[in-house]
C-alpha cells in the first residue's frame, strides 16, 4: 500500500513540476492529480483502519 502511495506522489511531483525541470519531459496531463486525490483518499482509510 505504502509503496503505491509513494509511487503515485512521485508520478504526481513528476507531472506538476516535470515539464519546468526538464523540457523534454512528456506532458501527463491532469490524470495524475485524479490518482494523488484517490491516493490521499486510501492514505485516510487505511488510518482509519477501514482498508
Amino acid at each position: 500500500m505504502w509503496t503505491i502511495i509513494v509511487i503515485l506522489f512521485i508520478l504526481w511531483l513528476l507531472g506538476a513540476f516535470g515539464g519546468r525541470l526538464i523540457p523534454s519531459f512528456p506532458k501527463t496531463g491532469n490524470w495524475v492529480h485524479v490518482l494523488i486525490v484517490i491516493a490521499v483518499i486510501l492514505v485516510i482509510l487505511k488510518l482509519l483502519n477501514i482498508v
